[in-house]
């Protein structure tokens, strides 16, 4: 196995986030790198060790910053192809008139009336040559280069200038429209907000201040009243407001906030004020995380899209070769332009990105981040589904569901001898116990000594309290009480099957048996049965649990099978060997699941209560503790394929129905233009519908 060698590399200066994303994405490229990111300046790189890392970042940092020097923005871009187009019409049209009025002048000007048409296509002449020089092979654009030269060469440069008005008109549409699939989500999550009510201590007491933003540092304390957003990650001091989390979690359902929660920027306060302290600012909220995960998104592609490029690059050359065929059989200038006019590499490139662009900002704003267009197509082919136990298929915070005493002692008496000899343990079934208590506002009394006996429980020596008798208490597995002679006489756990179960013991006597459970998340159930009317083939559940405890959830969820009492590295080799028989999605916490996240074809991380490993260990992310996302982002990438394979039958049947219908001249040069623009305008707008709620994630329910 090659060993990976890490190397960080200082850039010379910081560079804009688009071109860090598009540097990183170039750097994964390479064969011999496994990972790179770009930030703060400088580049984290994976790569073998043979590799020089600095020869790989100077070719990758040297092809971003060309391409950032010759690039314009889409702006200036769509305000090109308007122009052009303007001037395409009008020229057209003068051009027309003069022939009518003055055929004679209109003759004398073929000079001038080729240059103007070769003035106006200049930037498709460019890259159709350009295109075929540097990739050795013909594009759309040199389909277009051909066409212009071809009616220069028949004399009739002016029938050209209708295809030209027609392919920048569709340009400037097809432009903005995919523009406005990639700049989606930055509306969905922008602030919108830019000052904020920072309190101040003064001799008078406390003050509200309005500042700006850009002034608010970690450690201050924030106001914000009814009706304002949030701009900064922090936690509530004091106050109760009514909260909605839509820009993070996807849920429009407000929150209830209250002293000691989490708030996020780009949440909203819907009723209510809280006094807030803050923990991250700018591009360190929860917020701006995402928006550069969905930036990051747009940069790794789809299969789909490759096979895309790859089809329309094959394409082009049979517009050519049809062309030659037809004017070798006709010497009709105007079929072999009509085949000229006709491409298939706009509509199957254009749509089949903005696809991919508009579900990752679509599931964006349903609290659903998806870090790239292969896992979107993964996420359609998805048959078998992986769930983690705790914390996925259940709550994740375990709770006490009933108590058994022995004759004589009390739950109190049970509970709070068990709290004590617990107190400081930090393991799952005390912290149960420990929040029982808080939840009754009791008081733990304080034990003498406490001792871990790992793998069977706690040893303590609790004193006498509140009338209750002390004594030497053993809390834990019913093995560590018979270990120390302890049975249960009275059959306290007789007939409990599925439980977590304490047995608590004071001296040589059972005292009682606590029973807990960590609940089944809310929802799950339904979720499940909708995830097989998706598709989904296979259901499987893996545990770290007791077999009986895994037993009772599998039977209780109906999944086809189960694998307990199993470390985070055997997940990893399960997932791998579902992956042999099908598409695998893995669905955990992100954390102690990461090996397995990372083996699967897609790793999903749900749930709210989530950290930055989380985020970074799956190539889903699901920020509401909604388990229904599930099925929400299987649905999503099923719809999105489903359009692009529409996308693909669309644009194969119209313009080949078009090139037919021109080669045998029933057609016009000017019709040709007018379907292979207007068909490939339409199927870029189809991928658009995924933005929209009734042409977006629910408008398909089932598998494609």
């Amino acid at each position: 196995m090659t060993k990976l060698v890490h190397t960080r590399i200082r850039l010379r200066g910081e560079l804009p986030r688009a071109d860090a994303l598009q540097l990183a994405a170039r750097l994964r490229r390479f064969p011999a790198v496994t990972a790179a990111s770009v930030r703060d300046g400088a580049v984290e790189l994976w790569h073998e060790g043979q590799i020089p890392a600095a020869r790989i970042l100077g070719v990758a940092e040297r092809a971003v910053r060309e391409a950032a020097e010759k690039t314009v923005t889409p702006t200036e871009q769509m305000a090109e192809f308007r122009r052009d187009a303007v001037i395409s019409l009008a020229s057209f049209a003068a051009m027309e008139l003069l022939r009518r009025g003055a055929p004679e002048l209109f003759a004398s000007l073929k000079v001038l009336r080729s240059l103007l048409v070769l003035g106006i296509s200049r930037n498709f002449i460019k890259t159709g040559i350009g295109g075929l020089l540097k990739d050795r092979q013909p594009n759309a654009d040199t389909l277009t280069t051909t066409a212009v030269i071809a009616s220069v060469l028949a004399g009739k440069p002016e029938s050209s200038l209708m295809l030209l008005a027609l392919s920048n008109g569709a340009e400037m549409l097809t432009s903005y429209a995919a523009e406005k699939a990639r700049t989606h989500i930055s509306g969905l999550l922008s602030l919108g907000q830019r000052d904020v009510w920072l309190v101040e201590e003064t001799a008078d007491g406390e003050v509200e201040r309005k500042v700006p933003v850009e002034e608010v540092r970690p450690g201050d304390t924030i106001a914000v009243h009814a009706g304002e957003k949030i701009v900064i990650d922090g936690r509530v001091l004091r106050g109760d407001a009514a909260v909605t989390q839509a820009s993070i979690t996807g849920e429009s359902a407000p929150a209830m906030k209250h002293e000691g929660a989490p708030v996020y920027a780009g949440s909203v306060v819907e009723a209510g004020e809280l006094v807030v302290k803050v923990e991250k600012v700018g591009g360190d909220t929860s917020l701006a995380h995402i928006v550069h995960l969905v930036e990051e998104a747009q940069m790794r592609r789809a299969p789909v899209q490759n096979f895309a490029d790859q089809m329309a690059n094959y394409l082009v050359p049979v517009s050519f070769l049809g062309a030659a065929i037809v004017y070798g059989a006709t010497r009709d200038w105007g079929r072999v332009l009509n085949l000229l006019f006709i491409d298939f590499s706009c509509g199957l490139k254009l749509s089949t990105a903005t696809a991919m662009s508009a579900s990752i900002a679509a599931a964006a704003k349903r609290g659903i981040l998806v870090k790239g267009g292969n896992y979107i197509e993964a996420l359609a082919r998805t048959d078998t589904v992986v769930l983690d136990k705790t914390g996925t298929l259940t709550v994740g915070v375990p709770e006490i569901t009933f108590i058994r005493t022995a004759a004589g002692v009390t739950e109190k008496e049970v509970i709070l001898l068990a709290a004590s000899a617990e107190e400081h343990s930090v393991h799952p079934l005390a912290v149960a116990i420990q929040k029982y208590v808080e939840e009754k506002e009791w008081v733990t009394p304080q034990h003498r000594s406490s001792k871990t006996i790992v793998a069977r429980g706690m040893l303590a020596e609790v004193p006498d309290f509140e009338g209750y008798t002390g004594g030497t208490v053993r809390v834990g597995s019913r093995r560590f009480l018979q270990e120390n002679g302890i049975t249960d006489e009275e059959e306290l756990g007789a007939q409990v099957v599925g439980k977590n179960l304490l047995y608590v013991a004071r001296d040589a006597q059972l005292i009682g048996i606590i029973g807990i459970e960590d609940p089944i998340r809310p929802k799950m159930k339904k979720t499940l049965n909708q995830l097989r009317r998706c598709g989904v083939d296979e259901i499987v559940m893996l545990t770290g649990d007791a077999k009986a405890v895994a037993a009772d959830v599998a039977r209780e969820m109906d999944v086809d099978s189960y694998h307990a009492e199993i470390l985070p590295e055997d997940k990893s080799r399960y997932v791998n060997e579902l992956r042999q028989r099908g598409t695998v999605m893995m669905v955990g916490d992100g954390i102690n699941d990461a090996p397995a996240l990372a083996f699967a074809d897609v790793g999903v991380s749900l749930g709210g209560r989530q950290t930055d490993i989380a985020a970074e260990s799956s190539a889903v992310t699901i920020h509401a503790e909604d388990p229904t996302r599930l099925v929400e982002a299987l649905r999503l990438g099923q719809r999105t394929m489903h359009l692009v394979h529409q996308n693909f039958k669309a644009t194969l049947l119209i313009n080949s129905s078009a090139m037919l219908l021109g080669a045998l001249g029933s057609i016009s040069p000017l019709a040709a233009a007018a379907i292979h623009n207007t068909a490939t305008l339409g199927v870029v707008l189809n991928s658009c519908r995924i933005l929209t709620p009734e042409g977006g994630i629910f408008a398909r329910r089932t598998r494609p």
